[in-house]
């Protein structure tokens, strides 16, 4: 006999229904979200590259692709494989990598999409090119430059040259243009430094592209930012297209930050939880913790009251499928009516969040609209 739990939701479901707990999205938020970003960028004359880290679901990503995106990044190789099998067809994987199972992974999604990868080392190009010419796939490739972030990339124009030359040594690779990704910038809460910061980011590419020129080279393609600074680098000049991610279900840490400029991404994004146990005067306990939701952000700053009212709710405390709620300003508040009652809480970190759950349940209004499955979750090789 084989036995497996039920679904948490069907399509057609009301809210109040949805077992606990599970990752929400608020469709109308999400909708506008992904309709007012695409137009912000492409009214700047910018391509927009949805990074799929941020929701690992080949369903969201579609749905990105039809509102304009020109097509995904992934951090990782196996990342991208559920999206190249739902029809993705164009990947550029923001990372480095090294070892021949990466560089299998590599040709054979290259068979399938048209691939970009990045580099910084010459025996990253040597290896790349030698399996690319062995599987005869060939593939883009992206010398990634440090912009600020102090992690991956090429700190000087010599070692650029030297990446790009070794690119055009070999006849399976094609140089396509700069990784340049500042990550240090997209949480910056206040509107002006995060700007200064990403202006200099821009400007730092701008000089590796026309050290580039200076050499014959074109760069055709210039690539970063992400949903903290991307209203700065399409304005910048320099960056031919950008990697928001978060943007379209964003999260506490985004939501934290100043917002001035002409969109503002809404939260759609939702642990949807159950009160578990309420006995002690000011506190209860909610059906999710450290299992359903990442803290690496912190513990979540929002929790609302869902089909319900009550008090206001602090998430204080996070265990393994624990989540202890206390009431704002009322300390010794009778809080046994509230067993059974839902919550509301946004994460903090939409990334780690999400790959903590198998699906997307959808909703508008009161009604579960889709389930969408979180088919790239637990690919990080």
């Amino acid at each position: 006999m084989t036995l497996t739990p039920p679904a948490p939701a069907l399509v057609g479901d009301p809210l109040a229904s949805v077992g606990t707990p599970s990752l929400l999205i608020d469709l109308d938020a999400f909708e506008a979200n992904l309709r007012d970003t695409a137009a912000f960028v492409a009214g700047h004359g910018v391509a927009l590259r949805p990074h799929a880290k941020a929701h690992k679901s080949s369903a969201i990503a579609q749905r990105q692709l039809e509102a304009g995106a020109v097509g995904i990044c992934c951090q990782k190789l196996s990342e991208a494989y559920p999206f190249a099998a739902a029809g993705v067809r164009d990947i550029h994987v923001t990372n480095e990598f090294v070892g021949r199972d990466k560089l299998l992974m590599a040709t054979e999604l290259a068979s399938h999409v048209r691939l970009s990868v990045c580099v910084d080392a010459l025996p990253q190009v040597r290896a790349l090119g030698e399996a690319a010419a062995s599987a005869g796939v060939t593939i883009d490739v992206l010398p990634e430059i440090d912009v600020g972030q102090n992690r991956c990339g090429v700190t000087t124009h010599d070692g650029l040259f030297e990446l790009v030359e070794a690119i055009a040594a070999h006849p399976g690779l094609r140089f396509a243009g700069l990784q340049a990704y500042h990550g240090g910038a997209q949480h910056i809460a206040d509107w002006a430094a995060r700007k200064d910061t990403a202006n200099r980011a821009a400007e730092r590419a701008g000089t590796f592209v026309r050290a580039l020129e200076a050499r014959g080279v074109r760069c055709a393609r210039v690539t970063g930012g992400g949903t903290g600074t991307f209203e700065f680098d399409v304005a910048s000049g320099v960056y031919t297209e950008v990697q928001p991610g978060s943007y379209a279900i964003m999260d506490g840490e985004y939501g934290g930050i100043a917002w001035h400029g002409a969109v503002r991404p809404r939260n759609s994004l939702f642990v949807l939880s159950t009160i578990m146990s309420a006995t002690r005067p000011g506190m209860v306990v909610c059906d999710v913790g450290l299992k359903g939701l990442a803290v690496d952000a912190g513990l979540p700053r929002e929790v609302t009251w869902a089909g319900s009212e009550g008090p206001p709710l602090a998430y204080i405390a996070a265990n393994d499928e624990h989540g202890k709620l206390e009431t704002v300003g009322a300390p010794k508040t009778d809080t046994t009516q509230f067993l059974g009652q839902r919550v509301l809480v946004t994460p903090g970190h939409c990334d780690p969040t999400v790959n903590l759950h198998d699906q997307y349940v959808c909703f508008r209004g009161e009604r579960v609209e889709a389930i969408w499955p979180i088919d790239a979750r637990g690919l990080s090789r």
